[in-house]
């Protein structure tokens, strides 16, 4: 938990105390039902909540606005976002039945009423959002086709909507088509050596049908 107070000083004791579940919650689930890996389960807050944060230091979510998370696997970034920004309605999909399963019994034990999560491949919903995010599903070129459609027409926040997408090392090649593209590395927002690759990678996206 001193890793979140470290960036986020600004968190209420509700916030707080929501965070601090995590670690019993997500310890308790993996031993059922394996979303985590060990090793990360033992760094839950500077690699799994830490990093889904990293986001917010590049674009706070007002409130009233929609945020859809695809590929969440255990609810990442979705879940700590949605802690940070209690006024936001956050979608979480999957297509594995198994993570929705664990998303949704830590959303329940955290009270989250502004999460809701279903087991659901993008690109077969017609619902749309202020902004996608996401943790590395797939390339980038691949995750614009399955998504591009959910973006809303109107924008309200400092960004255009669009794609904030959680991506790690060299992505000069994948990203090269991508004209209007933005990254911002984590390392200047976390100094831990686990942020030194990791960047959010903002995509604004045109309005389509």
């Amino acid at each position: 938990m001193n890793i979140l107070l470290k960036y986020f000083p600004e968190l209420t004791e509700d916030q707080i105390e929501k965070f601090d579940k995590l670690q019993s919650l997500y310890t308790d689930w993996n031993a059922k039902i394996n979303v985590i890996s060990r090793k990360d389960l033992d760094a839950l807050y500077e690699r799994h909540v830490l990093h889904s944060l990293g986001i917010a230091k590049i674009q706070s979510f007002k409130a009233g606005s929609h945020v859809m998370d695809v590929g969440t696997g255990g609810g990442f970034p979705g879940i700590p976002l949605a802690i940070l920004f209690p006024e936001t309605q956050f979608y979480l999909c999957d297509v594995i039945a198994k993570k929705i399963k664990v998303v949704n019994a830590v959303v329940e034990a955290l009270e989250l009423t502004n999460v809701k999560a279903e087991q659901k491949r993008a690109g077969t919903f017609d619902t749309q959002f202020d902004f996608i995010i996401s943790r590395a599903v797939t390339k980038m070129t691949d995750f614009v086709k399955w998504v591009r459609p959910n973006i809303k027409k109107k924008s309200d926040h400092e960004f255009k909507n669009g794609i904030l997408y959680l991506k790690g090392g060299d992505l000069t090649e994948e990203l090269a088509s991508f004209t209007t593209i933005q990254q911002f590395e984590l390392s200047n927002y976390f100094e831990e050596e686990f942020f030194e690759t990791k960047k959010v990678v903002y995509l604004p996206m045109k309005y389509k049908g």
